[in-house]
């Protein structure tokens, strides 16, 4: 029994064995996995010096490159209440189409018939203004005539006193006269009483003497009076002569201030018509305002108020308008790392949500469904997120092989893109990126920027 079970034991491993030998390579089996090996090898080393294009990738939205592209709100400049709506959302509208329409709700201008009440306020200003113009002239002419009236009289009192001085050198002359007469008279009297004493003269004599002595002193005392009077007449032109000149700049001052009178009354008519001129021109834009209307050609996007009879206030948005035919860009954010490689101008590749695409980040040659662009604008501070801001415009020309921006795109929809910087050996690239260092550059920023 025993050699029976030890002969069974020996014939399974035999089997055993035939049956593995089976399942093993053959003797040249592992030459032709080392040659294996060696060609993978040497494939891989060639794999690792293709040229590889270095790219920096980010994600954003489709935007607009001009502010005046961008999705704008409709405010109305006036507060008002809703009358009628005539528009709904996704209507096109054109420049200066109808919006909305308002009507007022300030009292103070409920009155339909405001503008013809305020132009015959206006014109009763500009009667005003025209009689405070007439009171200005005659006041003038008044003026002018109390010159006029001035130099006549004060010529004729200077010549009052002129002449009042010329008697008084008169009756001065006169008056000198006399006395000299008299004292002449005196000195013959006595000589003809001391003539008499002598006996050379007669009584008669004497006393025809003394006569003529009584009438000489008659003369001078006459003299006397007559230049007291002359003298008097002369203070009196010269008094007159100052009244005149007092009297003159007593109606000159009051015809002066009628004047002035006259001036403010015009200037504060013009005021007042440069007040209500200024206010019928409002009541007249006021009035045009209340047609909410399309600032530039576009789409009813979103309605921010609804209903009618609802008031709103001055400054409120009323809808959401896109324009008609925005200039498309891509709104690309990238690490700020990467900010100093990317220059102006430089060459990108994006590709559009709900557009089928096929993008190799290193062979951006072989990509499918991508489309070309160009680095318009990369903003100076970064975004909330920390990454900065890039605007791709569409490539002007588009390049040979490439299609344009499909026309389908909206605004916000998804997008995707890679800036393309240098080409690199692909072990470089696989050495940068597991070291995590930036792209390389072919030239400085600053000097592309100098140029």
């Amino acid at each position: 029994m025993a050699n029976k079970h030890t002969i069974r034991e020996s014939v399974s491993w035999k089997d055993l064995s035939r049956e593995a030998y089976k399942h093993l390579l053959p003797e040249h089996g592992s030459i032709f996995l080392g040659r294996l090996l060696t060609i993978a090898a040497v494939v891989f080393i060639i794999v690792l010096f293709l040229p590889w294009r270095q790219t920096i990738p980010g994600r954003g939205i489709v935007t607009a490159l001009r502010p005046e592209d961008r999705p704008q709100t409709v405010q109305n400049q006036i507060g008002g209440r809703i009358e009628r709506w005539a528009v709904r959302e996704g209507d096109e509208v054109a420049k200066g189409d109808t919006i909305l329409v308002l009507s007022e709700t300030s009292q103070s201008y409920f009155d339909p018939e405001l503008p013809e009440r305020l132009q015959e306020q206006l014109l009763a200003k500009r009667n005003s203004e025209e009689a405070a113009l007439q009171k200005m002239k005659a006041t003038e002419a008044q003026i002018q005539a109390l010159n006029s009236g001035l130099q006549y009289q004060l010529k004729a009192a200077q010549n009052k006193v002129e002449q009042a001085r010329n008697v008084v050198k008169i009756d001065s002359a006169e008056l000198l006269a006399a006395q000299s007469l008299y004292e002449t008279s005196l000195a013959r009297l006595e000589r003809y009483e001391q003539g008499y004493k002598d006996g050379l003269f007669s009584l008669t004599d004497i006393e025809t003497r003394r006569l003529n002595l009584q009438n000489d002193r008659a003369k001078v005392v006459s003299a006397e009076n007559k230049l007291t009077n002359s003298r008097q007449s002369l203070v009196n032109a010269t008094i007159e002569l100052d009244n005149i000149r007092a009297k003159y700049n007593e109606s000159l001052a009051k015809a002066q201030s009628d004047l002035g009178s006259a001036l403010s009354s015009k200037a504060a008519a013009q005021g007042d018509v440069s007040k209500l001129r200024n206010e019928i021109t409002n009541i007249d834009i006021r009035r045009r305002l209340y047609v909410v209307r399309a600032p530039q050609d576009g789409f009813i996007v979103k309605t921010l108020k609804a209903g009618i009879g609802e008031n709103i206030k001055e400054g409120e948005s009323v809808v959401t308008l896109q324009p008609k035919e925005p200039l498309l860009a891509a709104e690309l954010y990238v690490n700020a790392m990467d900010v100093p490689l990317i220059l102006k101008e430089s060459d990108t590749r994006l590709q559009f949500e709900g557009w089928p695409s096929v993008q190799f980040s290193g062979w951006p040659s072989v990509a499918v469904g991508t489309f070309a662009g160009k680095v318009a604008v990369i903003d100076k501070v970064s975004s909330p997120n920390g990454q900065y801001r890039l605007l791709i415009k569409p490539a002007d020309p588009v390049p040979e092989g490439d299609e344009p921006w499909p026309v389908q795109l909206r605004l916000g929809s998804g997008v995707y893109g890679r800036v393309i910087l240098n080409v690199v050996p692909l072990w470089y690239e696989i050495w940068r990126q597991l070291n995590g260092f930036p792209p390389s550059l072919e030239r400085e920023p600053k000097e592309e920027t100098l140029k």
